[in-house]
């Protein structure tokens, strides 16, 4: 069996004063993303005996980011998406391994008033054109933080969150067209009609306490996996970040 685990520790630094490396070292996962590390390079010493580290920083400091730590040391590695205009965030890595490919991302988010709806909607469909070309040499497992609720089932109170970002018509249709062009969203195929699992909380209005948020951290797999997927797991009772750490297993 292999454990994937993928985590929004909303700032790595803040997080490891919270609990981050108790987790990691209990959970022992075989591949371990983050993202929204908020560093630049040099800003964080991790030492994680057995793993081998991989880092995509935003140009921008204090902001987005990712990482990927992997047991497996991949045949071989790749940052951002290959297209300018979507590469100074630090959003992306994908790694090959012998039977997959492991992508982590962290969407952008959309923004108050929806400012970035627009760029969003190129990143998606860029996106999915990267995972669909990455599938033609094997099969693809996304992981990270997809910044969107993909059914009223996926947050609290859909009603009054219809035209925020997360949450809007168009974002919600670029996920489907995600699931429809080959990918199994892994807590769903176990979990189909569970309420109330959520891995994102706002600070504001005590949400977490009121489990009041929204599932927009995913693990996605391209179909032909499906008979390999073992468990999807959302680990709500880890606290260290406003999301909580998500998770597959699936044979090795």
């Amino acid at each position: 069996m292999k454990k994937l685990i993928s985590w929004n520790v909303n700032g790595l630094r803040a997080c490891m004063e919270k609990g981050f490396l108790t987790f990691f070292n209990e959970i022992d996962a075989d591949i371990f993303s983050l993202q929204e590390t908020k560093l630049q390079q040099g800003q964080i010493s991790l030492d994680l005996p057995g793993y081998h580290q991989y880092w995509n920083y935003a140009e921008k400091k204090g902001y987005s980011g990712t990482a990927v730590f992997t047991k497996e040391e991949p045949l071989s590695v790749f940052y951002g998406l290959g297209i300018e205009k979507h590469d100074h965030e630090g959003r992306v890595i994908t790694l090959e391994f012998e039977r997959f490919y492991l992508v982590t991302v962290y969407t952008p988010n959309s923004q108050e008033e929806l400012k970035r709806l627009g760029y969003r909607m190129e990143w998606e469909d860029d996106f999915r054109i990267y995972l669909k070309k990455l599938e033609e040499n094997k099969p693809v497992i996304l992981c990270g933080d997809l910044n969107v609720a993909h059914k009223e089932i996926d947050l609290k109170n859909p009603k009054t969150n219809r035209k925020n970002a997360g949450f809007t018509d168009q974002e919600r249709e670029k996920m489907t067209n995600l699931l429809e062009s080959g990918f199994t969203d892994t807590f769903r195929y176990f979990y189909p009609d569970l309420q109330g699992s959520y891995s994102w909380w706002s600070y504001r209005f005590k949400a977490r306490e009121k489990n009041a948020g929204w599932r927009i951290d995913y693990f996605l797999a391209s179909k032909s996996l499906d008979n390999t997927l073992k468990e999807a797991v959302i680990y709500k009772d880890i606290f260290g970040s406003d999301h909580c750490p998500v998770g597959l297993i699936i044979e090795d």
